[in-house]
């Protein structure tokens, strides 16, 4: 299934890497949440600048459209998580930190630019292939950055049935939120016929 293992291994380890850092950042500055959120917020820019404002041609507009679209829906299920009590953030005065939306958005690329780069390692590239690698990715590596967030103290789940403080709902919950952001724009690519290596 992968034509060049070692390069695959490779971007896990990078992309894990990152995650882990991310992960200790918002742990260690939780209770500054104005201070994450503009961390999230220049790279954001530094995103939106290197993908659709410095290309002369195929300026990424996708990214921009998957950022805003996981970064409402992931308001959206924080809002209605919190509202009912199924979990709560600590060491902050609002009930949502304010890095919140700015970190789904980042979530979306994080794991757009992994497909991207993990794809053309790929033997078969098909789309049964690529899907089955986008949930694989949506379903491990955000719990995973989950797992250092919660042990360091960010929030607490209380919904029942968890591995490592992550609920088995919330494992269901993002692989959900980003399989319906890359379902929309796939419509998108093939509606326009826009090429995209993860959503064509």
């Amino acid at each position: 299934m992968i034509a060049n293992k070692k390069q695959f291994f490779k971007e896990i380890l990078k992309a894990v890497i990152k995650l882990i850092i991310a992960g200790v950042l918002i742990g260690v500055l939780k209770e500054y949440d104005g201070v994450i959120a503009v961390f999230f917020v220049l790279k954001i820019i530094h995103n939106i600048y290197n993908e659709i404002i410095k290309p002369k041609e195929n300026k990424n507009w996708l990214l921009l459209i998957g950022m805003l679209l996981t970064g409402f829906g992931g308001v959206v299920g924080e809002t209605w998580g919190v509202a009912n009590g199924y979990w709560e953030y600590h060491e902050v005065t609002r009930a949502l930190p304010m890095w919140l939306p700015f970190a789904w958005m980042l979530a979306f690329h994080y794991l757009y630019k992994l497909e991207r780069n993990l794809i053309p390692l790929l033997e078969n590239k098909t789309q049964k292939n690529k899907i089955i690698l986008a949930i694989i990715l949506a379903l491990i590596l955000p719990a995973f950055g989950e797992v250092i967030t919660i042990y360091l103290g960010v929030w607490t789940y209380y919904w029942p049935y968890q591995i490592l403080g992550v609920p088995l709902y919330a494992f269901i919950c993002l692989v959900f939120v980003h399989m319906l952001v890359y379902s929309i724009l796939h419509s998108i690519c093939k509606k326009y016929k826009i090429k995209d290596v993860v959503f064509n």
